[in-house]
Formats: structure tokens, sequence, C-alpha cells
């Protein structure tokens, strides 16, 4: 696996990230949580071929989930939002 496919582990794709994509052309991933928003802009043009206008970060904290009397939390996450140039998209980004 190459480096670029690391650091983009998957594309998150709910009903409010659909309509960012629509709307404002922006995508939204789950990506490695020690990469940082430039490592993310050169993996995101290499692997999709587009050009990147902004890209950003937030650190997502795992919520408290139990089963049967034991209770734990799920990981903590990284999400990116990229903005892609107007006109360009990600074509096969549903199908990843």
């Amino acid at each position: 696996m190459s480096k670029n496919h690391s650091i983009i582990r998957y594309p998150s794709i709910t009903e409010k990230n659909t309509n960012l994509r629509s709307v404002e052309n922006k995508y939204v991933f789950e990506v490695a949580k020690d990469a940082n928003k430039q490592q993310i802009k050169k993996a995101v043009e290499q692997i999709f071929d587009v050009s990147v206008e902004a890209v950003n970060t937030m650190i997502v904290k795992g919520k408290k989930k139990r089963m049967g009397r034991f209770s734990g939390y799920r990981s903590d996450w990284k999400k990116a939002i990229v903005k892609v140039k107007e006109g360009e998209s990600i074509a096969k980004f549903g199908e990843v």
C-alpha cells in the first residue's frame, strides 16, 4: 500500500457530507491521526488527480458504548474536509 493510501483511510459518506459535496464541492475523509494538512492535500491530489483549494481537519472524539454490563469508548479519529477546485470532482467518491 502506498503512503498516500495510508494517509487517506476512506471517505465518509453521510447525508450531511453528500450535501457538502453537491453544494460546496467539499469531500469528507477519515485520515490518519498523525497526518497534517499538507500531507492530506498532496495525497488527495495524487490519488484522485484533482486540485485542492483548502483542507480543514478536526479530531472526532470516540463515543461511549456499552456491551452488556461492560462499557468503553470507541477510538478517536481524524476527519478532513477537502475543498476541490470549482469544476473538478472526485468521480468515484461513493464507490471507494
